[in-house]
């Protein structure tokens, strides 16, 4: 595994190399890490998500999100393992990618970890509801 992976999970860092999302629902392999590219569907690993201890999805370019979607796919279908961001991650994303249900982060360029920190104490409290336990802040006003 990197040294550059940025984690926020109190176990081991799961370090099995991913092997592709075709490889993987074609029965070749028995591994328990699979990597998403960004065209890929998560879906397709619903029926799988208990025997996977990571899925890494691929940002090729912080302009492109659907890295977003996966994980939350993922995650509401009860995906509990390692959920690792890998690519072009930047440090204002990494707040959001957490929000998704991201817990892990490979990201191609280095992060200044002070500036990450600054990042994720800048909005407590969030303003919706998402894949993660976070109470939204109309939730906490209203009831």
């Amino acid at each position: 595994m990197s040294d550059n992976v940025l984690r926020y999970r109190d176990d081991e860092a799961h370090d099995e190399p991913a092997v592709t999302l075709d490889a993987f629902v074609a029965g070749q392999t028995n591994a328990g890490a699979v990597r998403l590219e960004a065209g890929d569907d998560a879906r397709a690993l619903l029926p799988h998500i208990d025997r996977l201890a990571l899925v890494e999805v691929s940002f090729p370019s912080f302009r492109d999100g659907r890295g977003y979607s996966s994980a939350r796919i993922l995650r509401e279908a009860g995906y509990a393992g390692e959920l690792r961001a890998a690519g072009d991650v930047l440090v204002d994303q990494i707040p959001h990618m957490r929000r998704c249900g991201f817990d892990s982060f490979a990201p191609e360029s280095a992060i200044d970890g002070a500036m990450l920190e600054r990042s994720l104490a800048r909005y407590p409290t969030p303003y919706q509801r998402a894949a993660d336990a976070k109470v939204p802040v109309w939730k906490l006003r209203h009831g």
